[in-house]
């Protein structure tokens, strides 16, 4: 390599390194050396400030009531273990012999409270875990079916309760897929 061109060559990579560095080896100061802490926003007079104490409150165990617009859902960490509800236009003597009729089709009912309004039926629910594609491929209808092996009977409570004037509320408690099924069931045959 010739002389004159390390001479052209070096002050080139010099100046590129500086383009590409952002030229930041010359600036001294550092910009959060430099801030400083704004005063707090102010609310201009006139507006009130909305209350804080109540915006972290955490409902007593059991607080979840269904409403008319649907279902709300309290999943517990006893193994999958939850509640759902929804509200029917029905008185609950009504309703809980329309619920009693549909729940005959769905499983079987182990126990009946008519003073309490209340059932216990055996839904089988499939598993909710999807099988991948290569598991479906090496393992069609063998032992490994996932179709077969997590169908197994699971309890449900269904509770019918009074729910204002003519409106009844239809809670049911289990394992999360069979409480799912039922829920699911009932809405779709009584039009919850």
């Amino acid at each position: 390599m010739k002389k004159s061109s390390l001479v052209v060559t070096l002050p080139a990579l010099v100046l590129s390194g500086l383009l590409l560095s952002g030229c930041g080896m010359l600036r001294s100061h550092k910009a959060w050396e430099t801030a400083r802490q704004e005063s707090p926003l102010e609310i201009p007079p006139g507006l009130d400030t909305p209350p804080a104490s109540d915006a972290l409150v955490i409902p007593p165990q059991g607080a979840n009531n269904p409403t008319s617009e649907g279902a709300t859902a309290d999943v517990g960490g006893i193994g999958g273990t939850i509640a759902d509800g929804f509200v029917m236009p029905d008185s609950a003597d009504n309703a809980y012999r329309r619920v009693g009729e549909v729940l005959g089709s769905l499983g079987q009912v182990t126990a009946k409270d008519d003073a309490a309004h209340t059932y216990t039926v055996n839904v089988t629910a499939a598993p909710a875990k999807k099988r991948g594609f290569f598991s479906r491929l090496f393992h069609r209808n063998g032992k490994g079916d996932a179709a077969t092996a997590g169908k197994a009977s699971r309890q449900v409570q269904v509770s019918v309760t009074a729910s204002g004037g003519n409106a009844s509320e239809v809670r049911a408690q289990g394992q999360a897929a069979a409480v799912a099924k039922v829920v699911d069931t009932l809405k779709a045959k009584l039009g919850g």
